[in-house]
């Protein structure tokens, strides 16, 4: 059914050894709404609970970018509507 279809964003984890620790880096995403994901091969997942556009996902792609800048974080996002 599509009416129930909700997207979720994927987001998988590069830290540098000069960078933020994992657990501030942990911290920051989990004030975006991340939680940690294990067992899928992502480190964190964000459920949006609903549909979203691709424009939405972009945004936020960006705010993610932004929460992480200066913490020599590099990251992978996919989202994935279920």
């Amino acid at each position: 059914m599509q009416g129930s279809s909700v997207m979720k964003t994927y987001l998988l984890v590069q830290l540098d050894s000069e960078g933020a620790p994992f657990s501030e880096v942990t911290d920051t995403l989990e004030d975006l709404g991340f939680r940690r994901e294990a067992g899928s091969g992502y480190d964190f997942v964000y459920d949006w609970g609903r549909e979203a556009s691709v424009k939405d996902s972009l945004r936020f792609a960006d705010q993610i970018q932004e929460a992480l800048r200066g913490k020599s974080v590099y990251f992978r996002i996919e989202s994935v509507v279920e």
